[in-house]
């Protein structure tokens, strides 16, 4: 399995943002598909994780705010994320478990004040 994220970038505070993460390889609906992140400094930590026919899961920093959602047809799972804050600004990591952990390349979200 590989993953490709792409959306990352610089946006000011209250802005928004949207990540993408294409999977190719052994990835079915009942694979779990998400998105974690990390800060300077700081453990990588779970934004939101989706699988189909269940309801997504979110941290609770973000709940409210970003929405996560999955195109089966393109193995795709994308990140949509409102009401940026300073303290979102962290390089985002997508996430596949198909039978073991899969990670993509990491991509950078900063949110200026």
């Amino acid at each position: 399995v590989q993953l490709v994220e792409s959306g990352g970038g610089l946006v000011q505070a209250g802005g928004s943002l949207r990540l993408s993460c294409a999977a190719s390889g052994s990835i079915t609906r009942a694979s779990t598909m998400g998105w974690y992140r990390q800060a300077p400094g700081k453990q990588r930590e779970l934004v939101a994780t989706i699988i189909s026919g269940n309801a997504p899961n979110y941290a609770g920093s973000v709940k409210g705010r970003f929405t996560i959602s999955r195109d089966n047809a393109k193995n795709t799972v994308y990140l949509q994320m409102n009401s940026l804050k300073p303290e979102d600004t962290a390089v985002y990591y997508c996430y596949v478990w198909a039978l073991r952990d899969y990670w993509g390349q990491g991509t950078q979200v900063t949110v200026s004040s």
